[in-house]
């Protein structure tokens, strides 16, 4: 069963988000939260799995909710649902560890599909914001957003490891990457934990922002 805690202001929207949810065997929603304070309250109360969180709430926004909410409850994984993509709250979400960042007026099959994909460690950003996420890192060199690693430690990554970085950053799930590398999909989760390990990175966000920023994405992997 996966917890699900909703954060959301507008109260319309959560009831159709419990609504949604409710229907699905393996969710339960534990929560619903209409402010930022009691957002950070209510994680640390029903721990949940996962949180939708919008991104323009009473008492404190989505972006310093998924902040102060990373730092004490690190292994909830956090995905912003809102109407906003404006680049300031897209990269301040994905670097203080958001798991996911989509727009509203998904379907509802996309929705579940992406807190199963989440909470399976997966990481899913919308088709548009991934494009401007895309183009930020490649315009800019903002130290604000900058994901900086042990150079050594890069160096000294398989090929693999490299291939899979690279396959992230293009924003493939552990299933599509497992097909590409012909790995099962075990062997990939197992890369990704050394590959976090090596680059004392968070999470697969991190990896997907280094592998945009590093311009991994863009280079051919020789086979």
């Amino acid at each position: 069963m996966i917890k699900i805690l909703i954060a959301e202001d507008q109260e319309i929207i959560s009831q159709s988000l419990e609504i949604i949810l409710g229907n699905k065997p393996d969710l339960k929603v534990v929560g619903v939260a209409e402010d930022g304070k009691k957002a950070v309250r209510l994680a640390q109360k029903l721990i949940p799995d996962i949180i939708l969180m919008d991104i323009r709430m009473p008492e404190i926004d989505g972006v310093k909710c998924i902040k102060i909410i990373k730092e004490i409850l690190p292994q909830i994984k956090i995905i912003v649902l809102t109407t906003f993509d404006d680049n300031e709250y897209v990269f301040n979400a994905l670097k203080n560890g958001a798991s996911g960042y989509l727009l509203k007026g998904l379907s509802s099959v996309e929705l579940v599909g992406a807190i199963r994909t989440v909470f399976n460690g997966g990481a899913l950003i919308n088709p548009n914001i991934a494009v401007k996420v895309v183009e930020f890192f490649h315009e800019t060199e903002t130290e604000n957003f900058k994901i900086n690693v042990d150079e050594l430690e890069f160096n000294n990554l398989s090929k693999n490891e490299l291939r899979i970085i690279k396959l992230i950053g293009r924003g493939m799930s552990n299933k599509e990457i497992a097909s590409d590398v012909n790995f099962s999909e075990g062997t990939v989760r197992n890369y990704i934990s050394n590959i976090l390990s090596k680059l004392g990175l968070r999470d697969r966000t991190q990896i997907a922002i280094f592998a945009i920023q590093s311009k991994l994405e863009l280079k051919r992997v020789e086979n």
